[in-house]
């Protein structure tokens, strides 16, 4: 699980740049992924290792840094899509796809983790 957490670290800088360049470098939150993705990258590089307690210790933080994640990705989705409809305007199609491309990757890498956790502990009790 430590090199899918660099993976998808990669991914949500990949977004991050993405979206920061799509909105020509005005909105500076539009990076929010990018260091969502650093601190997973980074969490990935230190979980590779041999020794269990290490990599157990960085994963489970890792999937506390992608859960938050996750949650704040569908709260400030929801919270731009509310505040621009009570404007009575469309909501920003690029800030919106990306905090919605975000959550979905967190969500599927949060999925991940879980199913891992509970594969190795079944496997423990055997």
């Amino acid at each position: 699980m430590a090199r899918v957490t660099f993976a998808f670290g990669i991914l949500l800088i990949a977004l991050g740049l993405i979206g920061y360049w799509g909105t020509g470098s005005k909105a500076p939150t539009a990076l929010i992924p990018t260091w969502f993705g650093l601190a997973l990258a980074a969490g990935g590089l230190l979980a590779i290792s041999r020794s269990e307690s290490r990599r157990k210790l960085f994963m489970h933080i890792n999937v506390t840094v992608g859960l938050l994640g996750l949650i704040g990705a569908v709260a400030a989705a929801l919270q731009g899509y509310a505040h621009a409809r009570s404007l009575g305007v469309d909501p920003d199609p690029i800030a919106l796809a990306a905090k919605l491309t975000m959550a979905g990757l967190l969500l599927i890498y949060v999925s991940l983790c879980v199913r891992s956790f509970i594969q190795v502990r079944r496997s423990r009790q055997q």
